[in-house]
Formats: structure tokens, sequence, C-alpha cells
């Protein structure tokens, strides 16, 4: 069964962009790039070197990097135009990392990693230090995150912001080990400024509460959402209200959007009531069910909301290829978070066994690599225990 004919004309793709700048120094903006399309191609014409092929590579830049070991083939296959620039400080940034506890190979790989790191001066790349140790102070643990994360760390500039966001997150009970997972998967949101995030956590709090969230719980509950999802708070208050109001109009009573709420883990807030309610309407007629029942599928399965047309499909029409029904999926919707190729995975795994996913439940496909793997051991070890335990003793009767 294909269903191409239900998805006809549904083009909105749900994009969860996890925008993460690269950026030395956003004042100077070396990597703000302009692209254009000329044939089909896109040239990226950088504001800080338009034309690097007519200049020469710095030498005393290629000297220093040669010095430290550094693959400069591989700086020249990423981001060539580094090497060309007049002012870098290769030597100053090699030792401020070695006196962090960095040896030699850990200074190489993170140079090669994020070469813009050359550009940024000592006195913001010792700013930024000062700042990521305000949550990190062991040095040790803070050289093993830069190796990790160095486009992160080398983003320096609006310290302040970042600074008072820093404090904000403190203030509002999360503990450093999180706002250090901040700080290295989601820097844009200590860009913003502090007022800004608090207002957004303030708007989050607001409607916890008009949805019936208990004062008692709000704050474990703010805590959680933002652990879970940070770059919530690069959206706008404007689009929370729009997205909670589409929900309501849609017949969930206020305890169910909330509950929604906790299941998305936020990442309702980078939708719109228009790719909702695409997807709505695509799974309803899929599954051929009253609104009442298709409440409680997305209640059991949110990824009937926040997943496109065209994502939905491919998953339903991959698990029905495998000979999966529709009231199979029906009655596990959350079937529906898994990949195709993670789906049919699992499904070559269980058939190995002897298992058929045709008469059984699908359950035994769900969840994460860790759940699977506790359902494959268990079907396993039930078709591996002998009949009968040859060594146990004969109960026999007199």
């Amino acid at each position: 069964m294909m269903l191409r004919g239900v998805a006809h004309g549904a083009k909105d793709t749900v994009t969860l962009v996890l925008a993460r700048s690269h950026c030395c120094n956003p004042r100077l903006n070396f990597l703000s790039f302009r692209p254009e399309v000329t044939n089909g191609t896109f040239l990226f014409h950088s504001t800080y070197t338009t034309d690097i092929k007519s200049r020469e590579e710095n030498k005393k830049t290629i000297e220093d990097l040669h010095r430290l070991s550094v693959d400069i083939k591989k700086i020249r296959r990423v981001k060539e135009w580094v090497l060309f620039q007049e002012v870098t400080y290769v030597p100053e940034i090699s030792s401020i990392l070695r006196g962090m506890g960095a040896d030699e190979p850990a200074v190489a790989g993170i140079l090669e990693r994020c070469p813009e790191a050359i550009l940024c001066s000592p006195a913001e790349v010792n700013s930024q230090r000062a700042l990521w140790q305000l949550v990190c102070p062991k040095e040790k643990q803070l050289i093993k995150l830069i190796e990790q994360f160095p486009d992160s760390f080398f983003t320096t500039g609006q310290h302040e912001n970042q600074k008072a966001n820093i404090l904000l997150f403190q203030e509002l009970g999360i503990k450093n080990n999180i706002i250090t997972r901040f700080l290295t998967s989601a820097p844009n949101i200590f860009h913003n400024p502090a007022e800004k995030n608090k207002h957004m956590i303030e708007t989050l709090q607001r409607n916890y509460l008009s949805l019936g969230g208990s004062d008692a719980n709000m704050k474990i509950w703010i805590l959680k959402l933002l652990s879970q999802n940070p770059f919530i708070l690069l959206g706008t208050s404007s689009a929370i209200q729009e997205n909670l109001e589409f929900l309501q109009r849609s017949d969930f009573t206020d305890h169910e959007v909330l509950q929604l709420l906790s299941k998305l883990k936020g990442f309702i807030f980078q939708l719109t009531p228009s790719t909702m309610q695409k997807s709505m309407l695509f799974s309803k007629n899929v599954f051929k069910c009253s609104d009442q029942e298709f409440k409680q599928l997305v209640l059991k399965c949110p990824a009937l909301l926040y997943y496109s047309v065209p994502i939905l499909e491919e998953r339903l029409e991959g698990l029905l290829k495998e000979g999966v029904s529709l009231a199979q999926i029906r009655e596990t919707p959350t079937v529906l978070e898994l990949t195709t190729q993670i789906v049919q995975y699992r499904i070559k795994k269980l058939s190995a066994l002897g298992y058929s996913i045709k008469s059984g439940n699908l359950e035994n496909l769900n969840g994460t690599k860790k759940d699977f793997e506790a359902s494959y051991g268990k079907i396993q070890s039930k078709k591996e225990r002998p009949l009968f335990n040859p060594v146990a003793p004969l109960n026999i009767e007199d």
C-alpha cells in the first residue's frame, strides 16, 4: 500500500535548526558568507577575504602551524581562507592551550578542527576561558571540552551577554554540568541578551501555570524542558502562544496540551500551526479515525504532530513494505519515531531469531537502542531455553 496519494501536495518539512556559529569574533565577522548561485553552484564570498586566489598564504602562519605538526592540507581543504589572513596568533593560542594542559597532538587537533582559533586574540581567548571556568573550573575537564567542541569555545565575543546568561541559568537552578552542555551544543543561546532569555523563561512558566500546572512542580518542569531542548530560547513568545492556541482549537484539553509540551521536549515551539495541521490531516486520512481517536493517537505518539508529511509518509511506507499492517501501527504508533533504516535493521535481527513481525508485537521494535537490545535478548533467551532441565531432580511420588 502506497501513501503518495494521501500526501499529494504536502511539501512542508519541519526543520530543527541547531545553528552553530563558527565565527571567532562577531565584530570582524570572519565567516559572514554571502551565498550567490551561478549555474546551480554556490559561490561563497567572505566579507574578510573576497578573492583569496589573488593573494598569497601567510608564510609565517604556515611555518607556525608546521612547527605544531598541524595538517596544513586539511585546513586548505576545509577553511583555506584562514591561511590568507595577515594577522594570526598561532604561537599565542598554542601557548594558552598548553598552559591549560593540552599536549602537542591535542593542540594540533584543535587547530585542525577549528582553524579560526588562530584569528582570535589572546585577550579574547583568555576572557572566554574565564567565562567557561564559571561552570567548569577544573582545567583538565575544560581542555577536554575544548578538544571536543573547539568551534563553540572559539566563538568569542559578546562576553557580557554570555556571562549574564550563565548567571541567569545558575540563579534558575540549572546545574553547571548542564550549562556546560549548553555552551558546547547551543552556544547561540548565550548571544541572546539575558533579558530576552529571561522573558522567554517567564513566558513558558506563565503558560505552564495557565494550563493547570502547579507552582510546586513548575521549577522542575522548566529545568527539565530547558535541559532537553535549550534551543527553545531562540524562539519567540508569540510563536509559543500561536502553537498552544492551535492545540486548544484542535480540542486538546489544557491537561492534554500540558502532556504534549512535556512529551515533545519543547520541539513544539519550533513548529507552526500550518505544519502541524498538515501532519494531522495526513495521519487522520491514513488511519481513517475520528477526531477523538486521533487525539488519543497523538497523545501516545506526539511524532504525528512534529514530523512533516514526507517523513511520516516515508516511515509508514517502510513499515508497510516490511509486512506490518496499519492496524499494528495504529496500536503502537510510537514505532513511527524510528527511521526506516532502524526499523529495517531491527526487523532483520528479529527475523534471524525466527520472530515474525507480521504477527508479533511492534513493541519489540520500539524504544532506544538499549531498549531494543533488551527486548531482543529476551526473545533470544526464550528461543534458546531448553524444553526441560536435564540436571533438575525428578519429582517421583512414592
